[in-house]
C-alpha cells in the first residue's frame, strides 16, 4: 500500500472522521464503521485533506479537466480545499463549483456557487463517501443542465466497497450506469489491512471483535 494511503488512514483517525461502533448510513444500513468528513474542521486539516484528494485525482484522472464540482453541503469545502491543493501541488488552475440547496433569486442568481459550468467543460465530481450511489442521481442532472458539458469522473475519500442498488459496488455501478470513472483515496479493505491488530498511538483500532463485525457487515452488504 502506498505511503500516502497509510498516512491518510491515520489522518482520518486523528481528525475523528473515521469511527468504529454502531451507525446507520444514509441508505439505512447498520454499519460498524462510519466516515464523517464534517469533522475536518480546521484550516490545517482541510489543507491536508485537499492534498490527499489532489493526489487521488491526479493519479486516476490526470489534470485535463476544467471544473471540480462538490455537491452541497459537504462538497463545498472539499472543492475549495482540493482546487487549492491542485494549484499548489501541480500548478494547474482548476475552477471550483458547488450547488445551492435553494436557488438564489437576487445578486449572484442561480443554483450554482463558485464558477459557472460552461459548454465544453470537463467536470470531476468530488464527494466524501459513496455508500449506495444515491447522491449521484441528484448531482448529475444539475451538472448536465448547465450546457454541453462532460462529467468524466467521481472521487471519494473512502470506497466502502459495498453493494449499491444491485450486487456490484456503488462505485462500479456508477461507472457502468453513468459512464464515469471513479476512484477513492483509500478503500475499506486498505483501512482494515492497515489497522487490523496493529497499534496506532498505543491502541489497537481494529481488534478481532471489530474485525468480525466488519466481516459480518460485508457478508451482508459486500459487493461481488
Amino acid at each position: 500500500m502506498e505511503q500516502y494511503k497509510q498516512e491518510f488512514i491515520e489522518f482520518m483517525i486523528d481528525c475523528n472522521v473515521l469511527k468504529f461502533g454502531s451507525f446507520v448510513t444514509k441508505s439505512g444500513r447498520n454499519t460498524p464503521f462510519f466516515v464523517n468528513t464534517g469533522f475536518y474542521r480546521t484550516g490545517a486539516q482541510l489543507r491536508k485533506l485537499g492534498q490527499y484528494y489532489a493526489k487521488a485525482i491526479e493519479s486516476k484522472f490526470g489534470l485535463d479537466f476544467d471544473v471540480l464540482f462538490g455537491p452541497a453541503y459537504k462538497g463545498i469545502p472539499l472543492t475549495v480545499a482540493t482546487t487549492m491543493a491542485i494549484s499548489e501541488e501541480y500548478g494547474k488552475d482548476i475552477r471550483y463549483c458547488s450547488n445551492r440547496k435553494e436557488v438564489k433569486d437576487h445578486g449572484d442568481k442561480g443554483i450554482l456557487l463558485g464558477s459557472p459550468i460552461e459548454d465544453g467543460d470537463k467536470v470531476v465530481i468530488i464527494e466524501d463517501v459513496t455508500t449506495a450511489g444515491t447522491s449521484i442521481q441528484e448531482t448529475l442532472p444539475i451538472i448536465k443542465a448547465q450546457g454541453d458539458v462532460s462529467p468524466i469522473g467521481l472521487v471519494v475519500s473512502v470506497d466502502r466497497m459495498e453493494r449499491g442498488q444491485g450486487t456490484k459496488s456503488a462505485l462500479k455501478e456508477i461507472e457502468e450506469n453513468y459512464g464515469l470513472k471513479t476512484t477513492a483515496i483509500v478503500t475499506m479493505a486498505e483501512v482494515v489491512e492497515h489497522l487490523y491488530n496493529k497499534e496506532y498511538k498505543g491502541k489497537v483500532i481494529i481488534d478481532d471483535t471489530l474485525k468480525a463485525a466488519i466481516d459480518a457487515y460485508y457478508a451482508q452488504y459486500g459487493a461481488e
